[in-house]
C-alpha cells in the first residue's frame, strides 16, 4: 500500500503539471471504486481549474476552483493505485480508471489494478469530513514529538509498534517506516508503549522524522506496484535496514533478523539492536 511517503512523492510529482490547469475533459472507464465516482464527478469538474495540491496522512487534496461553490477532491490511493502524467494519445492500459486532461493537452491518469482506492468530494473541509477529522498530526510537523508518544502512552499495554502506526497518534506511519525507525532509535517492537521512556520516544520520533524525510527524498519505496507521478520507482527499498529481510544479517551488529505478527502485521527486528 502506498504509505505518506510515495503519496508525498505523487504529489510533488504531479504539482507542477497540474495546478492552475483548467480540466477540459474528464473520462471515468471505471466508477466502481472503494467508494464509486460521485454521480456529479464529471460536470462539476469540466471547465474548473486545479488550485494548489494539498496531502493529509495518506490523502491527497485538490482544490477545485469553478463559478460554483468551492469545493476539493479528496484522492486515496488504495493497495494498488497511482495518479500518473501523461499526454493527449497515449492509450489507457488495463486498470487505467480515470483520466482528467487539461487544456495544456496533459492528463492526470488514475491506475488502480484492486480498486481499493477512491476520489470523492471533500465534506465541508478538511477539518469536518468524517474522514480525516480524528487525525493525529503528520509526523513532520512541530505538533509532533517524542513528549506526545510518551503522554499518549502511559497506561497502554499495546506493543509499541501498533501504536505508533494508530492515526490517532501520528498520521502515515505504516508499516514499513515503523518498522525503520524502531530500528533507527533501538526499541524493540514487542515492547508495552507504556514502558518506553520519554527520552526513547524523544529518540523514537527522531527517527520516524528521519526515515520518513530520507523516504521522500529518495521517491518512496517501491515494493510491487508504487510508481511515482512521472513514472518514476522509488529508491528507499534498498536503504531498509530490516523492513522485509527476516533471516539476512543486521547491518549493524551482523545478526539474525527476526519476524513476529503484531497487530496481524509482520515484524522485523534485530534482537541485539533493539531493547
Amino acid at each position: 500500500m502506498p504509505e505518506l511517503p510515495e503519496v508525498e512523492t505523487t504529489r510533488r510529482g504531479i504539482a507542477p503539471h497540474v495546478e492552475g490547469r483548467e480540466i477540459v475533459e474528464v473520462i471515468v472507464r471505471q466508477g466502481r471504486l472503494r467508494v464509486p465516482v460521485p454521480d456529479d464527478f464529471v460536470d462539476r469538474l469540466v471547465g474548473s481549474r486545479i488550485g494548489t495540491l494539498a496531502r493529509r496522512a495518506k490523502y491527497l487534496l485538490l482544490p477545485i476552483e469553478s463559478d460554483q461553490p468551492a469545493a476539493s477532491l479528496i484522492w486515496h490511493l488504495g493497495m494498488s493505485g497511482s495518479l500518473r502524467i501523461s499526454r493527449l494519445g497515449e492509450l489507457p492500459k488495463k486498470h487505467d480508471h480515470i483520466d482528467l486532461v487539461f487544456d495544456d493537452g496533459g492528463l492526470l491518469r488514475y491506475h488502480d489494478p484492486r480498486r481499493f482506492g477512491f476520489v470523492d468530494w471533500l465534506a465541508d473541509g478538511v477539518e469536518s469530513d468524517p474522514r480525516l477529522a480524528r487525525l493525529g498530526p503528520e509526523p513532520l510537523s512541530d505538533a509532533f514529538d517524542g513528549e506526545r508518544l510518551y503522554r499518549l502512552s502511559r497506561g497502554r499495554r499495546m506493543a509499541v509498534k501498533p501504536f505508533l502506526m494508530d492515526n490517532a497518534v501520528v498520521v502515515g506511519v505504516g508499516n514499513i517506516y515503523a518498522a525503520e525507525a524502531l530500528f533507527l532509535a533501538g526499541i524493540d517492537p514487542r515492547r508495552a508503549a507504556g514502558r518506553i521512556s520519554l527520552e526513547r520516544y524523544e529518540r523514537l520520533a527522531a527517527a520516524v522524522r528521519e526515515v520518513l524525510a530520507a523516504a521522500i527524498t529518495q521517491g518512496g519505496t517501491t515494493l510491487r506496484d508504487f510508481v511515482s507521478g512521472t513514472g518514476e520507482p522509488g529508491y528507499f527499498k534498498q536503504r531498509l535496514n530490516v523492513y522485509g529481510r527476516h533471516g539476512q544479517a543486521c547491518r549493524r551488529c551482523g545478526g539474525e533478523l527476526r519476524l513476529v505478527t503484531l497487530g496481524q502485521r509482520a515484524s522485523v527486528f534485530c534482537i541485539e539492536c533493539q531493547h
